[in-house]
């Protein structure tokens, strides 16, 4: 007969209770590995949702401060956005050469050139190259730039400029004119000891303003809204670069596509778990009369030696109750894969972009000069403006601009097309344009391209020592070829020398015969 024992409610309660729940392996109690921390997801989910709100505001006002801060955050946090602006920042490689306009026949030759190697040397000395390149990313990343011209010995340098408290309302002869907050001085530096320090690392033109600041006789601006805290920067020294006229970060568009894809790659993830995780249900067998054959400490000594048996295995969990043994997959079993599902949400960051994704990851043999053609067009606008700015450097050497004036242009070489460019150029020499445009289009300067040469010819003669072997291309038919050195005899015209008779083919001989 079975036992049906009666429990009185203080027997209940003093019945310990277990939790199965939980498990223990080697020593350490885990969690149920199934259980989903719902408040840690929703803390994300929340925090996501915050920030694309606060990204949303920034957008629909226009707030060019928080959007360049979110564009900074997602240049650190996310690979996508950072591999995008250091494409399109360093696509043009920035090769510049500098062309004198003489149009006076007066100026001789040789003022033409001193003043060239001279201007050579500045725009050497102020490795315009590095400075075009570091400041092409700061304008994709944080929609521009501004700077200030301090003139070295030889050599002439930009101090970057704090965006937030730098303004461009108006131009003056096509150029932006650069309004200074000097308020950054007081709220940058709160010690008055390394305020001081600072204000005398800038210009006398910031110095000056400080003073008339603190004493309040700076004149007031309407648009101050009563804080007469900004001054106008000296036009030839001010500099500001941006792209098409906006200040907004390039790819600001993009972040909302890249924190869907954070999503996705969450949740792929947590799929990932899923799919490897396996549940092994131990259940208690029961009489025919639905009582247990195994009391409660029985059924957790079989739950402990279950749990010993697998606790090498890894991400098995074992659940004990009353039930038959069977092992259940949690995998998805959806037709379309994971890494499909991630391709499609990261497409749509690179399509937002207008960027082809296959310039970064390659799978395939589709055509990608259209799409570099049109990233090409999108940095011209800098690539003018750099080109414009090289050019005032020139400015002390173009003083009589109706005789004679120095041009600085740059070449149009990308990271893809130089080498192409190069071998254009080369063919281009002989109808007689420029032989030095094949060597800068390979990355070179000029002074580089003439001081070598000159050193190799003039100085270590190579041009003597190294001596082209005699071959249709490099020998005329006036050029006789002294025999013992070729193994020939002087040729009488164009072309290869003539063998010895006794290294002449039968056809040869043949046709000497005829012609005879």
């Amino acid at each position: 007969m079975s036992d049906m024992r009666l429990i009185s409610s203080t027997e209940k309660s003093e019945r310990p209770s277990y939790d199965f729940n939980k498990l223990r392996v080697s020593g350490t109690t885990y969690r149920d590995d199934v259980t989903i921390d719902v408040k840690k997801i929703n803390e994300r989910r929340a925090k996501k949702a915050n920030l694309r709100d606060r990204f949303e505001r920034a957008l629909e006002n226009n707030n060019i401060e928080e959007l360049c801060a979110f564009s900074n955050r997602f240049f650190i946090k996310s690979g996508i956005y950072s591999r995008l602006c250091r494409y399109m920042a360093f696509l043009y490689r920035y090769d510049w050469m500098v062309v004198p306009q003489r149009f006076n026949n007066k100026v001789s030759d040789k003022k033409v050139i001193e003043g060239w190697y001279k201007t050579l040397l500045l725009l050497d000395n102020c490795e315009l190259k590095k400075t075009f390149g570091e400041i092409a990313l700061k304008v994709v990343k944080n929609g521009c730039y501004y700077g200030y011209k301090i003139e070295g010995k030889n050599k002439i340098f930009l101090q970057e400029l704090p965006i937030k408290y730098c303004r461009s309302n108006f131009k003056l002869n096509g150029k932006p004119i650069v309004e200074f907050n000097l308020q950054y001085f007081d709220e940058a530096f709160k010690s008055t000891k390394k305020r001081l320090k600072v204000l005398k690392a800038f210009p006398q033109e910031f110095q000056k303003g400080y003073v008339k600041y603190k004493k309040g006789t700076l004149e007031k601006d309407d648009s101050d809204s009563g804080l007469e805290a900004w001054i106008g920067l000296d036009p030839d020294k001010a500099v500001k670069f941006n792209l098409n006229n906006s200040d907004i970060p390039l790819f600001i568009s993009l972040i909302p596509k890249i924190l869907d894809l954070e999503d996705a790659q969450d949740l792929d993830k947590k799929k990932m778990e899923q799919q490897l995780l396996r549940l092994v249900i131990q259940h208690l067998p029961m009489d025919k009369n639905g009582i247990p054959v195994f009391d409660i400490q029985e059924g957790q000594e079989l739950h402990k030696n279950a749990v010993a048996m697998l606790s090498k295995t890894i991400g098995i969990d074992v659940l004990t109750t009353f039930a038959d043994v069977a092992v259940e997959d949690l995998s998805d079993k959806s037709n379309m894969s994971a890494a499909d599902q991630l391709d499609k949400v990261e497409r749509t960051v690179y399509n937002e972009s207008g960027v082809s994704q296959m310039q970064f990851n390659t799978t395939g043999n589709l055509a990608l000069e259209k799409s570099i053609a049109n990233d090409e067009a999108t940095m011209t606008d800098l690539l003018l403006q750099f080109e414009d700015y090289a050019e005032s450097l020139l400015k002390p050497f173009n003083k009589n601009i109706e005789k004679l004036y120095y041009r600085v242009q740059i070449l149009p070489t990308t990271i893809y097309n130089y080498k192409d460019l190069s071998k254009i150029y080369k063919e281009q020499t002989q109808i007689g344009f420029s032989k030095l445009l094949p060597q800068i289009a390979l990355g070179q300067s000029q002074s580089s391209v003439l001081a070598t040469a000159l050193f190799e010819n003039d100085v270590l003669h190579l041009d003597e020592v190294f001596r082209p072997p005699a071959m249709s291309s490099t020998t005329s038919g006036n050029q006789p070829t002294e025999k013992g050195k070729t193994g020939g005899v002087p040729s009488a015209g164009p072309g290869r020398p003539e063998l010895p008779a006794e290294e002449q083919s039968d056809k040869t001989r043949r046709n000497k015969e005829s012609e005879s």
